[in-house]
């Protein structure tokens, strides 16, 4: 057996350990040379790592959630091919005690083929309908899949009359629901991956930056009839939505107020106050919350703009964005659409110092040129670090910004 460790590599930005995202092996599978054997966690995105060889998959670093340092043997690999009885006498979780990060001391234990073996058993039996060997029987003569049938006994388990019920409901083409019967059953779920980075950032920035938040409420009538007007002769998938008009005046509003164009080396204890905007966009994926990156802001065009904040949302949420599209943003624009609410509190995405957040515009009747009148309503909900940007100048640059979004005439003209 010639064995062959496969190191984690240096995935770059200084990092020196990574989390486990999650494997594509398993101990005792046969792989090739290329192959992916799974995905790391960095701070900025999940890193998809290939084997440099071809053979049999001997030890695995640990479980998903474990961090493993730079230099550490992520998988040990049996280039001959023949490692499939020695991989049953290797638990994969002793190399996660080496390189997991520190926690509660774990003693060594030696483990059997058939505690490894259930190991590698395990995952695939939990994900097993659960019933008896009768309903199993009569499922397999009756042509049916359990896995359609609801089961209402504890964690899930398909009584007798659950599968009765269901086929009194195929026979008759009526939807019938077995009784749900109170469930003690507790699902434990790791914080791993990109959501233990967000736990993580968001602890930090709410600790350590006092927000100072400031809403303030815009009428946003004529805006949205130039942006139907805008969106009459467009396809539905390049549609423009108000990102883009905020993005433009919040980038003429920051030549006023360059102080909130500022990230926070706290490091070296410096501001940097940038000349040019980089635009975070905060993203929701079925990840979690992502923050990718329009670098340059201030140079593009209305429709340079919208075509770049749609590009570098999507990539975020396919994960197709590069690394460099998920960082070094100086400031930040985050809206939840029709989920919107009335205002919001965002939480500044350190290192920035600052956040502008759209709330949901809302048609009611307001005083307009002295006569009530119905006019198109919304919130900016913003925060700011108060240790670097007082508040009058944080009022001050949203009274700019709502001035020019009420007369959207304003955000093209030069100057």
């Amino acid at each position: 057996m010639s064995e062959y460790i496969f190191k984690l590599p240096d995935l770059g930005e200084g990092t020196v350990e990574s989390e486990i995202g999650e494997w594509f092996i398993k101990v005792g599978d046969q792989i090739a040379e290329e192959d992916a054997v799974g995905t790391m966690m960095t701070d900025k995105a999940a890193v998809e790592l290939s084997s440099p060889v071809s053979g049999t998959v001997l030890k695995l670093a640990g479980e998903p959630g474990d961090i493993v340092a730079v230099g550490a043997a992520l998988v040990v690999i049996d280039t001959n091919g023949a490692g499939t009885d020695a991989a049953a006498e290797v638990a994969p979780q002793e190399e996660a005690v080496t390189d997991a990060a520190p926690s509660a001391p774990v003693e060594p234990a030696s483990v059997t083929a058939e505690a490894a073996a259930a190991d590698i058993i395990e995952p695939a039996e939990r994900t097993r309908v659960i019933t008896s060997p009768a309903i199993r029987r009569r499922a397999k003569e009756a042509g049916i899949d359990l896995a359609l049938v609801p089961g209402s006994g504890p964690g899930g388990r398909i009584l007798r009359k659950d599968f009765d019920l269901f086929l009194k409901s195929r026979a008759t083409g009526t939807a019938v629901s077995a009784r749900a019967e109170p469930s003690t059953s507790v699902r434990e779920i790791k914080i791993i991956g990109l959501r233990r980075i967000i736990a993580e950032r968001m602890a930090a920035a709410k600790r350590e930056i006092p927000h100072f938040a400031y809403v303030e409420e815009i009428d946003i009538t004529e805006l949205e009839a130039l942006r139907k007007h805008l969106n009459g002769s467009r396809d539905t998938a390049d549609r423009l939505t108000l990102l883009p008009f905020l993005g433009l005046a919040l980038i003429k509003a920051l030549k006023e107020f360059p102080q909130c164009n500022v990230t926070h080396d706290k490091d070296r204890n410096l501001l940097l106050q940038h000349d040019a905007v980089h635009l975070g966009v905060a993203t929701q994926t079925p990840d979690g919350l992502k923050v990718p990156v329009v670098k340059h802001a201030e140079m593009r065009s209305m429709e340079d703009l919208a075509t770049e904040i749609r590009r570098v949302s999507l990539a975020a949420r396919d994960n197709s964005a590069k690394k460099s599209e998920l960082s070094g943003s100086t400031i930040t624009i985050t809206s939840l659409g029709k989920l919107g609410g009335i205002a919001s509190t965002p939480v500044i995405n350190s290192p920035e110092v600052a956040i502008i957040g759209v709330n949901r515009a809302v048609e009611r009747p307001v005083v307009f040129n002295g006569q009530v009148a119905v006019r198109l309503m919304m919130n900016l909900s913003s925060s700011f670090d108060h240790r670097f940007v007082d508040g009058y100048d944080a009022a001050a640059m949203i009274q700019r910004i709502k001035e020019m979004l009420e007369h959207p005439a304003t955000i093209f003209l030069p100057g």
